[in-house]
């Protein structure tokens, strides 16, 4: 039994230890922070001026049909109250005004307050992005453990050729081919939406209009995380400690997923942030396919109107979203290795 001084000591230690991580993390977030400001008014400002030079007038989008046969004073008192008469610097200031105050302005698209499209679409896409990538790295970890444990094998070479193949199939393709194979030929799962054809939105009905969408944006991720994990164990397989590990006579599971994956999940947990961006993407193109009632459509239709407060919004919240998910992977790294330091 070891004395009670050398206890302390190692307890003080690990409390020591967490108190680094933690203050380290904290750096690591205001630093992040202070990027994230400017990067956000920069992004603000390019959509302004990308929708300013838009060829398609947004009072034109507003009438719609409507355009031909409304009188010129009705439209020019219809452009004056959208604050479309205005030069492009004087709206970007108006509606900067109003974020900083909490009002995101109204949506010329759908007819509400930007914050309420949000809060009725963000939820759905919420829900679509944490199972897809849920199920990304639940897939990814066991098929590339199962790669690299048996290199050189069937399962190797299969799951190896998949991930090559998958790598250049783009995403609306694979969503696609998954509504013809599993919504068609095979009708085991809904097309597309979130309801049932009598209107039913409980939990079972999501849940199953949920499985294709989620499980195609998890399949257009996967090849590069099977790739850099099966990777990374083969690295790890080779290193002192799993040798040292295997020359004990441990059981291969053993060494395996208590020595060799350990080792592999810091580069694995990195390419999950760097991913995020792609993922980010491939939500657009799912929900667009599936017609899933999330931002994606918001987005495609405010670009389309030349909807200003609900374009900037969108596009601010998929870089937000982008910058939260890749300082929170960082963040991992750091509490899972205290000797790698904070990228800038």
């Amino acid at each position: 039994m070891e004395p009670p001084r050398v206890v302390q000591a190692r307890v003080s230690a690990t409390r020591t230890a967490r108190g680094g991580r933690a203050r380290t993390v904290r750096r690591l977030a205001l630093a992040r922070l202070a990027v994230a400001v400017p990067l956000l008014f920069a992004v603000s400002v390019v959509v302004f001026l990308l929708g300013a030079a838009s060829p398609f007038d947004p009072v034109y989008q507003y009438y719609g049909t409507r355009i031909f046969t409304a009188a010129e004073a009705d439209v020019a008192r219809t452009r004056e109250q959208l604050g479309l008469d205005e030069p492009i610097w004087r709206q970007y200031l108006d509606w900067a005004h109003g974020a900083l105050t909490g009002d995101w302005g109204m949506s010329r698209s759908f007819g509400q307050p930007v914050a309420d499209v949000v809060a009725e679409r963000l939820p759905w896409t919420l829900l679509l992005a944490g199972t897809g990538l849920t199920l990304a790295v639940l897939i990814a970890l066991t098929l590339g453990v199962v790669s690299a444990w048996r290199q050189g094998g069937w399962a190797d070479r299969f799951v190896v050729t998949a991930a090559h193949a998958l790598e250049g199939l783009p995403t609306f393709l694979l969503g696609l081919g998954a509504i013809a194979a599993f919504a068609v030929a095979l009708p085991l799962l809904p097309a597309g939406g979130v309801a049932d054809a009598t209107g039913e939105t409980g939990f079972g009905s999501t849940l199953r209009h949920l499985a294709l969408p989620a499980l195609v944006l998890a399949v257009s991720q996967l090849p590069w995380l099977i790739l850099t994990l099966r990777q990374q164990l083969l690295v790890a397989f080779a290193d002192d400690h799993v040798t040292a590990a295997r020359a004990r006579g441990l059981p291969e599971r053993t060494v395996v997923l208590r020595h060799g994956l350990p080792a592999a999940l810091l580069p694995f947990v990195t390419t999950v942030g760097t991913r995020l961006p792609e993922l980010v993407t491939g939500v657009v193109l799912v929900e667009e396919v599936f017609s899933w009632p999330g931002v994606a459509g918001a987005m495609v239709r405010a670009g389309l109107n030349v909807d200003y407060p609900l374009l900037v919004a969108l596009t601010l919240l998929a870089t937000g979203a982008v910058l939260a998910g890749n300082l929170l992977a960082d963040a991992a790294v750091l509490l899972i290795d205290p000797r790698t330091s904070p990228r800038r």
